[in-house]
């Protein structure tokens, strides 16, 4: 099944539907008419009649049918001598009215079968220069609407007066592919159909093996970019008319899809909203930044802004995300109804619980990231702070300094919280940022990026915070490591593990979540119990939420496990055995005890003592977060001191593995690297260092001229420093 594309989610308010067939679909390669194709679309048309959509058919394919008749009839009517005779092409006007007639006929035909009456309705260019005809037209289009009749609208190419009707591209309409769009549009319709020969539109002619479908048309990014293929074999226009047609009735407010008249189900699988054909709609440039027009302009304007980010003072960096915090807040309805928007999509398109919970901005969240970007703000200048000052020699003083990392590219799934918090924090380190969130995340993550970048000043640049809409950029992104120079996935492991797989760039980050909490033989239950019931059910969802529960065999014994057991169980958490666990306790047995739920689910084993403990953590764990509950001082300690996880709590919730929770303002992601970041990744993580140094006409010259002292200066001089720093960049 194709996947629900939020972009289409417009779909679900659809009533009036015109639906456009074309030549190709409705003849067979011999000009004949296709049944089989003919009979799909009907039955098509007959599910959404009663359905209660309103379907109004508009069919090519007279003048192809009537041409394969006359020929036929010529030939009968032609003696030996006849046919030695150079011959003549067939009267298209003829053809026309032949080939109606056996149209029709047809469609009669299989719509009776069905149970649905049909009405033909024959127009010309003509007849829509007198504004009573378009009166007229709309008031019968109604009533057999009303009656759920199915209009059948042809061109009367038999009687038309335009001078070449077959080549013509003048006046009110030209072919069946502009009458389809100039309908849609008399008639009101809420969305236009046009079936083709193949999928959508490509890149290129589609036999080209290069060519790709092309699932949005955005007109800024595409005109003149595309090469057509033929035209239609029988019709007149081919791609590049429906492509005109479609763009006409699209920038007019009639959203369009060109799609597959050969697949039996296309037209009731486009109402559903799967992402098939391609989509016309006024609003689809609003969809993609202009930025991610090109990848590389994309990336070199983060570098750009974000250089001339560093060159502000750091009072002009805090004002900066001190409007953001306001901003927010001051939209935090419309932030909330896209929100919910995105919400919906997602839940009627049937995706996990765990997705949607993380998706949605729960009351007071928007509140709650205004706050912690007002923290950030306020924090200690990070850029240029003097980490190391070292006297290499008599006047020659040497200094390590923070620096900025340069541009990130920050892949992330479901939660829209995580663009705000990731670029306050770009902004608050001097990092140009690259974003791509979750298709399902589509809505909330635009009006975010919005609102966040109209307040970053003129002379940095909105190219600073760049919002990638496409997941077609990535492959491209992730080549471009003399540009990029950090990449930071959140979300599956199989995102995690594709992405390191694809790029040179450094990546950061987590591919699993398989927190722990062992409680030892001597935990306070009490504690025990709070601990386990927090880590578990506060945000199941969390990367940081326990998903296995380790516990000494002792509280088998002394019921200490049961008592866990329907603490959990009684919140509503399903729990599965790992092999000693399922026997013991006759529970059903976990996937693996390498599983991440995200829900409320969790594993349960039993374990002989903490030594166990750390051995089954350092196997099956994910070196993320794990906890031990216990009154042992010199357990904790051990436990404390030999897990190799990036944090290791004694007594306290997996949960408080966050950002913001430890202090650090928020965070652009968890770390479970060894190299650089390690654990919540907030300012810090997002800083590498320089080496500045002031000498005084200091030269090598083989090390004879410098007599090297090496002296430490940290101590008694960076305070001062950084506090004379901080006030030459405030006044700055």
């Amino acid at each position: 099944m194709a996947a629900i594309d939020p972009t289409r989610g417009f779909l679900k308010d659809v009533k009036r539907i015109v639906i456009k067939v074309g030549t190709a679909v409705v003849t067979r390669e011999d000009g004949r008419l296709a049944l089989g194709r003919l009979g799909a679309l009907c039955e098509q048309i007959q599910i959404l009649n009663s359905q209660g959509f309103e379907v109004i058919l508009v069919s090519s394919g007279a003048v192809g049918a009537g041409r394969q008749r006359l020929r036929y009839r010529k030939l009968v009517h032609s003696s030996f001598a006849d046919l030695q005779k150079p011959q003549v092409e067939l009267d298209g006007k003829a053809c026309a009215a032949v080939g109606q007639n056996g149209l029709m006929a047809l469609y009669d035909t299989l719509f009776s079968q069905l149970d649905v009456t049909s009405a033909q309705l024959l127009v010309t260019d003509n007849d829509f220069r007198s504004p009573e005809f378009r009166k007229q037209l709309t008031e019968t289009v109604d009533s057999l609407l009303s009656y759920k009749v199915i209009p059948v609208f042809n061109e009367n190419d038999a009687v038309s007066t335009r001078r070449a009707p077959y080549e013509d591209s003048s006046g009110i309409f030209w072919d069946n592919d502009s009458l389809a769009a100039l309908l849609a549009l008399e008639l009101k319709a809420d969305l236009l159909v046009l079936l083709s020969d193949v999928d959508g539109l490509y890149s290129g002619p589609p036999s080209d093996p290069q060519s790709k479908l092309i699932y949005t048309y955005i007109k800024e990014k595409l005109e003149n970019t595309i090469t057509f293929g033929d035209k239609s074999r029988l019709g007149r226009g081919g791609m590049t008319a429906k492509v005109k047609a479609a763009v006409y009735a699209s920038q007019a407010g009639i959203p369009v899809i060109i799609t597959s008249g050969f697949a039996g189900d296309n037209i009731v699988r486009v109402l559903q909203g799967q992402r098939i054909g391609t989509l016309f709609h006024q609003d689809a440039h609003t969809w993609v930044s202009n930025g991610e027009l090109n990848a590389r302009d994309m990336a070199v304007a983060a570098r750009e802004s974000s250089r001339r980010l560093q060159a502000m003072s750091a009072k002009g960096r805090s004002k900066i995300l001190l409007d953001i915090a306001d901003a927010l807040e001051a939209n935090e309805k419309v932030i909330v109804h896209e929100n919910e928007a995105d919400v919906s999509v997602a839940q009627d398109a049937g995706y996990e619980t765990s997705l949607v919970s993380r998706l949605a901005l729960k009351p007071g969240k928007v509140a709650s990231l205004a706050k912690a970007i007002r923290v950030l703000a306020n924090m200690e200048e990070p850029i240029g702070q003097v980490l190391k000052r070292t006297e290499l020699s008599d006047g020659f003083i040497l200094d390590k300094t923070s620096s900025p990392l340069g541009v990130l590219l920050v892949i992330f799934e479901s939660r829209p919280e995580a663009l705000v918090q990731i670029a306050s924090l770009a902004i608050r380190t001097g990092n140009g940022l690259l974003l791509k969130g979750g298709k399902e995340a589509r809505r909330s993550n635009a009006i975010l990026h919005k609102i966040i970048t109209s307040v970053i000043p003129e002379n940095v640049g909105g190219g600073l915070i760049g919002l990638v809409t496409s997941r077609d950029e990535i492959p491209e992104l992730l080549k471009l490591d003399d540009v990029i120079d950090l990449v930071i996935p959140r979300g599956s492991n199989k995102l995690v593990s594709q992405i390191k797989s694809s790029t040179k760039i450094p990546v950061l980050g987590h591919a699993d979540g398989i927190c722990h909490v062992y409680v030892d033989k001597s935990a306070d239950m009490e504690m025990a119990k709070n601990i386990v019931l927090d880590a578990k059910t506060d945000y199941p969802a969390a990367c940081n939420a326990m998903e296995t529960l380790l516990v000494h065999k002792e509280l088998m014994e002394n019921g200490g496990v049961n008592e866990l057991l329907i603490e959990l169980q009684t919140k509503g958490v399903s729990i599965n055995g790992g092999p000693r666990a399922s026997s013991m306790l006759n529970l059903t047995p976990a996937p693996s005890f390498h599983h991440e739920y995200g829900s409320m689910n969790c594993t349960l084993e039993i374990v002989d003592d903490v030594y166990a403990a750390i051995d089954h953590i350092h196997k099956h764990g994910s070196a993320h977060t794990d906890c031990i509950v216990t009154e042992d001082r010199e357990v904790a300690d051990l436990f404390l001191s030999q897990v190799d996880s990036a944090a290791v709590f004694h007594n306290a919730s997996t949960r408080f593995s966050d950002g913001f929770r430890f202090g650090l303002g928020a965070e652009v992601g968890i770390s479970t690297s060894r190299i650089h970041a390690r654990g919540p990744v907030g300012v810090e993580g997002l800083l590498t260092t320089r080496w500045i140094a002031r000498g005084s006409g200091q030269v090598v010259d083989n090390d004879k001229g410098v007599v090297y002292t090496h002296k430490d200066l940290t101590t008694t001089t960076t305070t001062t420093h950084n506090n004379n720093n901080n006030n030459h960049k405030a006044a700055a």
